[in-house]
This record gives structure tokens, sequence and C-alpha cells, in this order.
């Protein structure tokens, strides 16, 4: 008897070279829709499904594999002889190979489609015949990709079957598709039901009793935070993620912390773009330790590289513009990790090649995701990402005002402190940080050290503190060094006495209103 296959694919790169092989393997090809004709095209022989039911496709197409005929065929256990005897009474021949992939619905969906478009997108029969040979691993070699066709024709041209360990692992790929078809399906589904909700207090569309998420490995990487630890990227199915678009034209394999450290970069490079100028971000174990905003690519770079020149050693460069020769030669004197921007020149590369161990990427600025998340032992912890607030709601609540340039100063303050780790106090001085305190039990002990990386540019800067001042203590020391203005949100049981000590040493000072701790 002859084997079988049955293809039906809606990615038909390489089915007609796998089909043809198969039929030179002596497989009978069953197949539907699009993908019969395409075979048939190609000048193979094809049995259409229907003539295999006895019965025609019907409603458009959404009913064609639905039949005890197909799903017998690929169902039947071969080892049971209840199962073989029952196929020859019921006059169904067994299928051997299930070749499926489903209607590109993460692909129509994220774009934007009338809600009747994606729902024809939902494959159903797709997906039942893909579980059914995934469960049946045992009689049936399941192609749930065409990744899978050089290694299972290798198999049957080399042995004549596909081995039972391939075929399990070929049924872990079926099932680990339909899972992540059903979770973008139920995602797309969930934010236009939800939505709808009356309830937007709890914004349950954002936060439903159920969320799936399904997530694919991008790379494997050398280790983790620590060589000991094992590591791999993976990206959530279906979205934008931190490499995507991202081309890599040199350098040593990104790293575990290089990925931790490059969202930072990316994200606070987003949060500067509409502050005017090119922006420059430096950044190192997840914290900037300088970041700019200058004329020029060039001079932001310096000004970001000057905050802080010795942490900055071996960090992540992100800039808001091209990168030219010159810049290249500058950025090479300083040991960096990576080095990402949205173009670079001829000249730029040439130089930058000189140092191949410099990871060199093109990309632009990362926005932030609607959500943002956290694990923890057994699950996670999400939550909207802290977006930027509106600053026309800020409020001056000393005696002294400040002037524009010193608003301006604490406005670029105020938007790096939101990707420093808290307790987070940031120093900057003429649209560049100067002194950045990051991630200390004490607001004081962050003033302290912000303050000590400043010296003596701490004269007249501005200051940003993620959080409130629970006391005067905080704005003291930054007084003492000569701060000439601070940004903080208020609300604190002694904001009075914490703004009375600002007046006391002719600090502005501004509340915004909104805290912004980063953990």
């Amino acid at each position: 008897m002859k084997r079988r296959a049955l293809v039906s694919v809606s990615d038909k790169r390489g089915v007609e070279d796998f089909a043809r092989r198969l039929c030179e393997l002596g497989f009978e090809i069953i197949s539907t829709g699009g993908t019969a004709k395409a075979l048939s095209e190609a000048g193979l022989t094809v049995v259409p499904v229907s003539e295999v039911t006895g019965a025609p496709e019907i409603l458009g197409g959404r009913v064609k594999t639905l039949h005890p005929k197909i799903h017998g065929g690929i169902l039947a256990d071969l080892e049971d002889p209840d199962h073989v005897t029952e196929l020859v009474d019921q006059d169904i021949g067994p299928i051997d190979l299930v070749c499926i992939n489903l209607y590109p619905f993460e692909e129509t969906v994220a774009g934007d489609v009338a809600e009747k478009e994606a729902i024809e997108q939902i494959d159903v029969g797709g997906p039942a015949m893909l579980r059914a040979a995934a469960k049946n691993f045992r009689s049936v070699t399941v192609v749930p990709s065409p990744e899978y066709y050089d290694e299972v024709l290798a198999a049957f041209e080399g042995e004549g079957q596909v081995p039972e360990e391939m075929r399990r692992r070929l049924a872990l790929a079926a099932f680990r598709r339909t899972s992540e078809y059903d979770a973008a399906i139920s995602g797309w589904l969930g934010d236009g039901v939800e939505r709808e909700t009356e309830n937007p207090d709890i914004e349950a569309w954002v936060f439903p009793e159920h969320r799936a998420v399904s997530y694919e490995r991008v790379s494997s990487l050398r280790y983790g935070e620590n060589p000991h630890q094992a590591a791999a990227y993976y990206a959530e199915v279906g979205a934008d993620h931190l490499l995507s678009g991202v081309e890599k034209l040199q350098g040593r394999e990104i790293s575990f912390n290089n990925l931790y450290d490059l969202d930072a970069a990316r994200i606070l490079l987003a949060d500067l773009t509409d502050l005017g100028g090119q922006a420059a971000v430096i950044v190192k174990h997840a914290n900037p330790c300088g970041a700019a905003l200058g004329g020029s690519v060039a001079d932001a770079y310096r000004k970001a590289l000057a905050s802080d020149p010795q942490s900055a050693f071996g960090g992540i460069v992100a800039l808001g513009g091209e990168v030219d020769g010159d810049l290249a030669s500058e950025i090479s004197r300083v040991f960096t990790e990576i080095l990402v921007a949205p173009g670079f020149t001829d000249e730029a590369r040439e130089i930058l090649s000189a140092k191949p161990n410099v990871r060199v990427l093109v990309a632009g600025p990362l926005a932030r995701s609607l959500l943002s998340s956290k694990y923890v032992t057994g699950g996670v912890l999400l939550q909207r990402s802290d977006a930027v607030e509106d600053d026309s709601e800020y409020r001056v609540v000393t005696e002294t005002h400040p002037s524009p340039q010193q608003m301006g100063d604490m406005i670029f303050a105020w938007r790096v402190a939101r990707v420093v780790k808290s307790n987070a106090i940031v120093l900057t001085r003429d649209g560049a940080t100067v002194g950045v305190g990051a991630g200390q039990m004490s607001r004081v002990d962050s003033s302290q050290i912000a303050v000590k990386k400043a010296g003596e540019r701490a004269q007249g800067a501005a200051a940003a503190s993620d959080a409130f001042f629970p006391f005067a203590d905080g704005v003291e020391a930054l007084a003492e060094a000569g701060i000439g203005t601070v940004i903080q949100p208020g609300g604190s049981v002694h904001d009075e006495e914490v703004v009375e000590a600002a007046n006391h040493h002719g600090l502005a000072m501004v509340f915004t209103g909104r805290r912004h701790f980063l953990h």
C-alpha cells in the first residue's frame, strides 16, 4: 500500500520541492485548496481532500478536512489491531505524514485590520490536524514548519522512515506551535472583549483574569549574569521586542547582561528624544552613568562621557543619530561593550572594524511597551509601563522660581531619574548628567553619591529625586553641595519641612505629583 502524506500549508516556502521528493519516495499526496493548486501547477499528482472524504469543501473553505476519512486516517494507532480492523471496515486509509502550517493570524492582526478579516485568519482544521498527528506520533510524522523539511526528507531517504525520537520531537514542535497560535488568538480576542468593560478602575482589558503569552527562543546565550548560569533570550511571539529590526554589524555574541543594559539604554534614549537636540546615553549595570543632549551626536556623546568617564568603561553607548568617522574614532578610545545608533557611515564602520570585539548595532530608540513585568518565584508581576507625564501639571512650591534654563535641566534630570534604580538622585547641568546616585537604601546616601560624582559641577546643578524626600536631610545635603534647583514628586508628610529647607537655602523646588521608583 502506498504511503500517504497530507500537505496543506499557508506558508508555501519549499513545499513544491518537499512534495516532489515525497512523491519520489512513493508517497501519495493529499492536499487542499491553494496548496493543491500550487502542487498541481508544479506538475505533481495530487489527490484532493474532497476525493478522499467524498464531500465537497463547504462554507467558503471553512470545512475541508474535518471528516472521519481524514482524522481517522491520522489518529489510527497502527500498532493496535482493533484500530487497523476498524480502518478496513470503514474504508479509511491511514495517513503517514501530515505537513501543516497555519493561517497567518499573528501577521494579520499585527497591522490595522478589520475584525472580520482577523476572524477569517483563525485556522480551525489546521490546528486540529496538527494536534491529531502530534498525539499519534508513534504512527504519524507531523511536519509543522518548512524548517523541518530537509530533516524529514533526509530520514526517509536514508532510513526509509522517520525515527521515533524525531517523530516525538516534531510532535513537541507541533504542540508548541498550536499553543502559540491559541495564545495569539486569545490575546487578540481578549483585548477586543475586555476593552469594552465598564470597569476602567481595574483596567480589566489590560489585566485579564487569565493571560496566555507565548515566547520563542531568539538565541542561546553563552551564560547568564554569571558564567555558571545557563541562559537564553526569548521574545514574546508576535510582539516587537528588544532585538526587533536590529542589525548587528560586528562584534562578539551579545551576552545576557548586554541585553539587559541595551534595553535600559534604548528606552532612556527614547525618553530623551522629544526634549530637543541629539541625545546620547551611556549605561552600566542597567543604570545610566551618562546622558546628555547636544547640538550634534558628537557633542551629546562628549557631554555624556564627561558625566562619569570612569564608570563608562565597559558600558553600553546608545546614540540618537548617525555615527561618522570622527565620532567613531572618539568612541574607539574608550572600552565599549556595545555601540548602538540608527546609522554608521562607511568611514565609521571601517574605523570600528579595528575593534572587532565591540558589538556594533544599527537601531534607534526603543519605545516602552504598554506593560512591563518582573519575574518572581513561580509568578510574574505585571504593571503598566512607567510613562512620561505631562509636565504642564508640575508646580513650583518654593519662593524662588526656576529660570527656563533651570526648568529645562530639571525636566531632563527627571527623565533620566525614571530609569535609575531606586533610590535615585540625578544631577544635571546644561542638558547633561553630572552625577548619578543609584540603588541606595537611603535617599541621603544617593544624594551624597551623586554630589561626590559631580564634584565642583554640583554648583548650580539641577537635582531630580525619583520619590519624595521623607525628611529635609536629603535636600540639606544637596543644598550644601551648591545645588540650585530640585524636582521631586512631593507627597511626604514632611513636605512642609522639606520646602522650608529649600526656601532657607534659596533653592527652587518643583513638585511633579508622580513617583518613579524603579527596583
